[in-house]
């Protein structure tokens, strides 16, 4: 059984009216995604590939259900998403996570580091690292509960950082650093399956090398499974199991990384290979 299973998902916004004025018949919209189905298996990236505008990021946020759809089914590890209620929604959010393309906007500037890391465990009541259960709540200046600090330290360690960072804030650090935060942030609950949300974009290219090089390790160390959404196409090749392309809400070829990189069957497949210049890792 996949992971992920989505079936014939779609998304349509409306436009508003048209010049036709009030007619409702003439109102227009747009198809973020259109109809889309794949599997994502455990402990695989899909990378998932177009340009801006194409409709990944609505895929991903409809993936975990961060928006609801106007169509279509969601499955993970069999349960139906769409259907379930809002506490068996809360439990689940624990497997399934989310890593943002902009490292100065997804972080709190008012939280520290060490509060930006435990919010997940805060909110979701999670253990301690002794295994007692913890209390929600912050402390003015830190963490109340010794054991949540030490994962707070470990996940810091995990991500390439030093906890002498606990009490900075967001804008003390480069973009490659916050990321690592946000990458901290959404491992903190130990989840099955992340979202990176063309996580490298806003970086340097440098930057963003050493950011999908720390990806593909925690990957080994953690048996995470990605969907891993770019307008790179070196980049997902690199990082990727298999590959989907999507043009406009639809995907429009998939397959392993070296059949899409290799033996392309769709005109724009071989339009974003031709297009984009091979970028060492």
């Amino acid at each position: 059984m996949p992971l992920l299973e989505i079936r014939n998902l779609t998304k349509i916004y409306p436009q508003g009216e048209s010049v036709l004025g009030g007619n409702s018949r003439g109102r227009s919209e747009v198809r973020a995604v259109d109809d889309v189905s794949l599997d994502i298996h455990a402990g695989e990236t899909l990378g998932l590939v177009g340009e801006s505008g194409s409709g990944k990021s609505t895929l991903g946020r409809l993936t975990l259900r961060l928006i609801e759809p106007t169509t279509g089914s969601i499955r993970f590890e069999g349960r139906d998403l769409l259907s379930a209620p809002r506490g068996e929604m809360r439990r689940l959010r624990r497997d399934m996570q989310i890593i943002f393309q902009d490292p100065f906007a997804s972080l709190d500037p008012r939280f520290r580091v060490e509060d930006i890391i435990a919010e997940p465990l805060i909110i979701h009541g999670s253990t301690t690292a002794e295994g007692a259960p913890s209390s929600p709540g912050f402390a003015k200046g830190g963490i109340t509960n010794p054991g949540r600090r030490a994962r707070v330290v470990e996940l810091l360690r995990a991500v390439g950082l030093d906890e002498s960072i606990l009490q900075r804030f967001p804008h003390e650090f480069s973009g490659g650093q916050r990321q690592r935060i946000g990458i901290a942030r959404a491992l903190a609950l130990r989840p099955k399956f992340i979202v990176a949300d063309e996580p490298v974009s806003a970086l340097d290219v440098s930057v963003g090398a050493q950011i999908v090089n720390l990806l593909a390790q925690l990957q080994r160390d953690f048996g995470l499974t990605y969907l891993f959404i770019s307008h790179s196409m070196p980049v997902v090749r690199y990082l990727s199991t298999r590959i989907a392309v999507m043009y406009r809400g639809q995907i429009v070829e998939m397959g392993s990384t070296e059949q899409i990189a290799e033996r392309p069957q769709h005109p724009y497949t071989r339009s974003l290979l031709e297009a984009t210049p091979e970028v060492a890792i």
